[in-house]
């Protein structure tokens, strides 16, 4: 079988599923040239890669973009299409106006979190085009599928669930074989910092868990918003390090090394990469029981859940995790092995190719 897998962006989720992939089809990946670096490095060399040109989103300039991309697809006559769901509202009318091979699409995140200002104009309209001109979706969660099933009418025979599989591997192979000492009393907090994260219940929770370890550490890394809004005045520096800005991919590996616990105190979510991360980097996760995260951390078993929004709850957890040490170690070991099971990319992959299949056949 002739995969073609496109994206624009979730770099470290197609890399995964990539690899995993070189492992059943003929892959071939497309992709803008500005992202190739990044791919490289993790990238099976099995996989045939095609990159092409593409300005800013603003640039009218993006028709010709998009028409080199479809000549890379069309000179690859793959027998499925696999698309990345975009933020780009080009690639969005490209789809409406074109014929296209079997197109199986992955949606990452059905609706637009709540004050992501990452959102580009337009697109959350026309990347529905997506949701009616594939043949099969993928999502991570099953509130995913409810909310495509009962909001925008997409058939549930069309859509799959499966897992985000695990990206650590990713940014582990970024690091260069440096590997940093973990810190006994050291949270994370990673990623894009918008309402959504619920980094505010986060540092509510600060002083709670100082009071039972004088030595707790919170790591904030990641751009976004102003964090000024979070303090009343200048952050401790014994208590917090910031990192407000975009992570270099060579650093990323070693925040989750050095840390306890990785925290996701979100109060809205379909599916987590952080997560991802730190199951593979052995790092224990307390997150809100909300949306996909709910099926994302095993409670008890991987990880810890709590309420979204509700600070005390969730210094509780991290009293609780922290002064366990047994516990956290049953967790990084639960979580490493599920990137050998459902959040490996090999079974992925697998799971993948059958919905390929579908897609051929609901194509004829």
């Amino acid at each position: 079988m002739k995969v073609v897998l496109l994206h624009f962006c979730f770099t470290e989720y197609t890399v995964g599923l990539a690899n995993g992939l070189a492992n059943y089809v003929d892959l071939m990946l497309i992709h803008p040239e500005k992202i190739s670096a990044d791919c490289r490095k993790a990238l099976d060399p099995r996989v045939k890669v095609r990159t092409f040109a593409k300005p800013r989103i603003r640039d009218p300039r993006n028709v010709f973009a998009m028409a080199e991309m479809m000549r890379l697809i069309r000179e690859a006559q793959p027998d499925v299409l696999h698309v990345q769901e975009t933020n780009d509202f080009w690639y969005d009318l490209t789809l409406f106006f074109n014929s296209m091979p079997p197109l199986v699409t992955t949606i990452h995140d059905v609706f637009r979190h709540p004050g992501d200002r990452d959102n580009v104009w337009g697109s959350e309209y026309t990347r529905r085009i997506a949701f009616y001109k594939s043949q099969a979706l993928i999502v991570h969660a099953n509130p995913l599928k409810e909310a495509l099933v009962s909001q925008f009418r997409v058939s549930g025979d069309r859509i799959s669930v499966l897992p985000h599989g695990e990206i650590g591997s990713f940014f582990q192979k970024w690091a260069d074989g440096v590997h940093l000492p973990r810190e006994p009393y050291t949270l994370l907090f990673f990623g894009r910092i918008w309402p959504y994260k619920g980094l505010k219940y986060l540092v509510e929770a600060m002083p709670l868990v100082a009071e039972r370890f004088p030595d707790v550490r919170l790591i904030i890394a990641g751009r976004g918003e102003n964090l000024s809004q979070y303090f009343s005045g200048e952050p401790d520096p014994r208590q917090f390090e910031i990192l407000n800005e975009f992570i270099p991919l060579k650093a990323v590996a070693g925040l989750f090394q050095r840390s306890t616990v990785a925290v996701l105190p979100y109060v809205e979510s379909s599916q987590s990469g952080v997560a991802a991360v730190a199951f593979a980097m052995g790092t224990p996760v307390i997150a809100s029981n909300i949306g996909g995260l709910a099926e994302m951390v095993n409670q008890g078993q991987d990880g810890l859940l709590v309420p979204p929004g509700d600070s005390r709850a969730l210094a509780d957890a991290i009293i609780h995790l922290l002064g366990d040490r047994a516990l956290q170690e049953r967790f990084a070991t639960a979580g490493l092995a599920r990137c050998q099971t459902d959040l490996n990319w090999s079974n992925i992959a697998a799971s993948t190719v059958e919905i390929y299949q579908r897609a051929i056949a609901a194509k004829r």
